[in-house]
């Protein structure tokens, strides 16, 4: 039990070290996460699109 008491005084310590990001960061870091999936959900569903295409006309 001790152990576990240890561990999480040193998470704690360890998070009052984290530097959070501040609103207008967090903002802006999920447009881009949003826009960069958004992007490759399209580029995937594209390539999966043109690959069950070909391959129909090749059966």
């Amino acid at each position: 039990m001790l152990k576990f008491q240890k561990y999480i005084k040193e998470v704690i310590q360890e998070l009052k070290k984290v530097t959070w990001p501040n609103q207008e960061e967090l903002k802006g870091s999920t447009i881009v996460v949003v826009i960069f999936s958004l992007i490759m959900g399209g580029f995937i569903a594209l390539v999966d699109f043109s690959l069950a295409w070909i391959i129909g006309n090749l059966i």
